[in-house]
């Protein structure tokens, strides 16, 4: 049984993984963190990671960048593992995230979707292929309207995922208004929409002559998140030190 700290367990993400592993026989909350109250837990609920004292194999965080130092410290003097979900992470957190690493097993994943991490190990296998016949590599994504940061990690990390199976790097290209240019070859253009409550949609388009190819991933609620984030937990109790990501979960 692995037993779980949801940390920013009042948010959106922290109550959905709670009702995931009520259904887990697998996994348990034990103790959730959070500074804002007004909702009734099935465990206790401490204001700062910093007052738990409440043990565990394994934390996974879905707060905000600004908590994630004081969380990494307790992880590190605890020896718990760390499922690392935040976006947004500065540079120095991300290396902190690598030394941390050293001394306790990480997770840390653009995306926790199963189905995101399957699509980029297949991206890779066959980028180089349609590359080498041709084919332009372009890529959309999608979310809600109340999404700040564009393009999307994912996004990002399905270019590098592309970008791993090809014989040289690629360009990244956000925004081709006031060029008056032909297509370089060269690059990969990454296409950011926002809108209504779309939770997560990402396309990579591989245009070629007379003929499109188009692998999708659609996320129709925060749930596929939620999910990769407990089978993560599950994963990361008993490993060794070290930095994962869901390419190891899922094999």
């Amino acid at each position: 049984m692995t037993r779980i700290i949801m940390h920013g367990c009042n948010g959106k993400m922290g109550q959905t993984i709670s009702r995931i592993v009520k259904e887990d026989e697998g996994a348990t909350i034990v103790a959730g963190v959070d500074p804002f109250n007004g909702i009734t837990n099935d465990y206790p609920v401490f204001a700062a990671i910093a007052d738990c004292d409440v043990e565990a194999d394994v934390v996974i965080d879905f707060s905000s960048a600004a908590a994630v130092d004081e969380l990494m410290n307790w992880c590190e003097e605890r020896e718990v593992g760390l499922v690392l979900c935040t976006t947004g992470l500065t540079q120095a957190q991300i290396d902190r995230a690598e030394k941390l690493a050293g001394a306790i097993p990480v997770l840390r994943s653009a995306n926790m979707s199963v189905g995101i991490n399957l699509l980029e190990k297949v991206l890779t296998q066959i980028s180089g292929i349609l590359d080498e016949a041709g084919f332009d590599i372009e890529i959309v994504e999608k979310h809600h309207n109340l999404k700040k940061d564009a393009p999307s990690g994912t996004a990002l990390a399905l270019a590098d995922a592309v970008n791993e199976g090809l014989s040289e790097k690629y360009e990244y290209i956000y925004d081709r208004s006031g060029r008056s240019i032909q297509r370089p070859k060269k690059e990969i253009g990454i296409s950011a929409v926002r809108g209504g409550t779309i939770v997560g949609d990402h396309d990579v388009i591989f245009a070629g002559e007379d003929e499109v190819i188009t692998l999708s991933h659609r996320a129709y609620s925060k749930a596929v998140f939620g999910k990769g984030a407990v089978q993560a937990a599950k994963f990361l109790t008993g490993q060794k030190a070290g930095m994962y990501s869901m390419s190891d979960v899922i094999g």
